[in-house]
């Protein structure tokens, strides 16, 4: 639970791809504020899930109509929208040489295009509707692989850096009605933890590498997303909230033979 009043009750939140990993991570943090959390995905929560409760709607992200119609829903239902969580996302591994330009297409329309997409519909609702009070905060959840090579997720990491510079833009042309920020995230210990790293002594290496000695978990990232979203972070805008542990240590240092490597 919170440990304090975070001034996010009653607010309706929307979160894309909340049913499940980090997005659901994002969706209990934002309930146990207070808000009204919406979510939306392709498919919904697994049965007998904790967020399978929570108001869900069915959308391809890519397509600016069903949106839209979301957008409208939400509205429609609960009068206003205050948050949107751009959280929905992800990239199968695939070498850039050998995925197809329909392939890298598509990636790049999930994880940049489709978060514009809600971000525009977004913006229109918190500025033209919300009982009269004008305004509202986005956030968008970025990746470590916008920032660094990405290799077999080229594409992803493309996108992720456009996520960043998509921020800093909204940020100004939007100011000061809706505020928008992005979460850099690391390593994530989610369910498909092991589909990505292998077995426990695989995921256990790759907490090794991270200075606060293990991936974040998925309430991490929530916990950043509505700190950026509450009234704390009212003056923050066009900002990158590295949520990494501490980040990657440097190769040199596990390939170098000097006793110091400090």
């Amino acid at each position: 639970m919170t440990n304090f009043e975070l001034g996010l009750a009653g607010k309706v939140v929307l979160v894309t791809g909340g049913v499940r990993g980090v997005g659901a991570g994002i969706s209990r943090v934002f309930r146990e504020a207070g808000a009204v959390v919406v979510t939306c995905a392709r498919r919904p929560a697994d049965e007998g899930s904790d967020v399978a409760d929570l108001d869900f709607h069915s959308a391809d992200l890519r397509d600016p109509e069903a949106v839209r119609a979301m957008v409208d829903g939400i509205v429609a239902k609960h009068g206003r929208l205050d948050v949107v969580v751009n959280n929905a996302g992800g990239a199968p591994f695939a070498l850039a040489a050998d995925g197809s330009a329909n392939f890298h297409s598509k990636v790049v329309a999930l994880n940049l295009l489709s978060a514009l997409t809600v971000s525009q519909e977004a913006h229109r609702a918190m500025t033209t509707g919300n009982g009269g009070e004008a305004g509202g905060v986005i956030v968008n959840i970025s990746s470590v692989s916008g920032h660094r090579p990405s290799p077999g997720t080229a594409s992803y990491g493309a996108a992720k850096a456009g996520i960043d510079s998509l921020t800093q833009s909204l940020a100004v042309e939007w100011a000061p009605a809706v505020r928008v920020n992005s979460v850099v995230v690391g390593p994530v210990r989610t369910e498909l933890a092991e589909m990505h790293y292998g077995d426990e002594d695989g995921v256990a290496a790759v907490d090794a590498t991270i200075p606060m000695g293990r991936m974040a978990e998925p309430r991490d990232v929530g916990q950043a997303a509505a700190f950026l979203a509450s009234p704390l972070a009212a003056y923050i805008t066009g900002a990158e909230l590295l949520v990494h542990g501490g980040g990657e240590k440097p190769a040199f240092l596990s390939a170098s033979t000097a006793e110091n490597k400090h």
